[in-house]
């Protein structure tokens, strides 16, 4: 398994689904080996605002991505050289996949295909040396197709399962988890939630819109703040698979969410959740006051929601599509 992001430390947030997905293949009988930054060096061009926002934040730092790129093929080679298949995260990934010289999967996140289509001819040529590209959502599988992926594959990311969930704590507010970032839609937010109780769980280079956010959390906590809120907002201006989202709707909480990229594959509007158009934080404003104020319709929706992801985005079944898209690969 080659990412561009996993996590350092037990409560470090960069790249949990990634480990979450290894620690539940090696339970179903993987050997599975991972090399990420935290295991070579990455000239400050990983973790801290992710690569992208790294280089924009110090743009100096692109004479060294060749370097960080050299550095992570040495550590595949390496690692890869028993191995049978080569699952690379992230498109970045793909180079340091293909000078293993072994067959390899690639994963699409979201971020990475916004830059491959800025500058297509630089990574649709990886995409087609891909066996297969592994797609979270059903935009994400078209956008990564339209690139030049030969096969596609939807393959879900899991989410825990809490056995019970409590009610949510009164007065009811709304939460938002995630980067505090443009393309999150957090102006939108900003402007949608004014006099509105809210928790921001959250860090990222909007911070200053919310005075009152408390950062990113250790994962073991998260769970404790979607059961205390009565809604969840995913306000995205593009969204690749939105685990929040997931996540929110497995501890039975409505999602308030776009309608852009992954979220329409979680919430469907009216039945786990609201949909509202993106950039439009009067829209988004009246979907969170309808459900604060309707006890029953946040209700219903959340039950639909647990159900839901409970039939959908079980480790299990996420194993499953993950093992099969391997069967996959190396038949091809």
């Amino acid at each position: 398994m080659l990412t561009t992001s996993y996590p350092r430390f037990a409560d470090d947030v960069a790249g949990v689904f990634v480990r979450d997905a290894v620690e539940h293949l090696r339970a179903s009988g993987l050997d599975v080996g991972v090399v990420s930054p935290a295991s070579f060096r990455h000239f400050g061009i990983a973790y801290g605002h992710g690569i992208v926002g790294n280089l924009r934040h110090r743009p100096w730092r692109v004479l060294f991505l060749a370097l960080f790129l050299a550095s992570f093929a040495r550590a595949a080679r390496r690692a890869a050289w028993d191995a049978d298949l080569v699952h690379a995260h992230w498109l970045p990934s793909a180079l340091p996949a293909l000078a293993t010289g072994k067959p390899f999967v690639v994963q699409l996140w979201g971020s990475d295909v916004e830059l491959a289509r800025r500058v297509p001819w630089a990574f649709g040529w990886l995409l087609r040396r891909a066996r297969l590209v592994l797609a979270p959502s059903a935009a994400i599988a078209t956008a990564a197709r339209g690139l030049g992926a030969r096969e596609t594959a939807l393959v879900r990311s899991g989410v825990a399962l809490p056995e019970e969930v409590a009610e949510p704590e009164e007065p009811p507010h709304v939460l938002y988890v995630g980067r505090l970032s443009e393309e999150k839609g957090v102006r939108d937010l900003a402007d949608a939630t004014k006099r509105i109780p809210r928790v921001v769980v959250g860090d990222g280079p909007l911070r200053k819109l919310f005075p009152d956010a408390l950062g990113f959390v250790p994962p073991p906590e998260l769970g404790t703040h979607y059961e205390r809120a009565a809604v969840v907002v995913c306000p995205s201006h593009r969204e690749g698979y939105g685990v929040v989202a997931r996540e929110a709707m497995a501890y039975g909480r409505p999602v308030v969410a776009t309608a852009v990229g992954g979220l329409l594959d979680a919430v469907e509007d009216g039945v786990t959740g609201l949909l509202v158009a993106p950039r439009d934080p009067a829209a988004l404003r009246a979907a969170i006051e309808r459900l604060l104020e309707d006890a029953d319709l946040r209700d219903r929706l959340g039950r639909a929601a647990r159900d839901r992801a409970r039939s959908e985005w079980s480790w299990e079944a996420a194993v499953s599509g993950i093992r099969g898209a391997y069967d996959l690969a190396l038949e091809a």
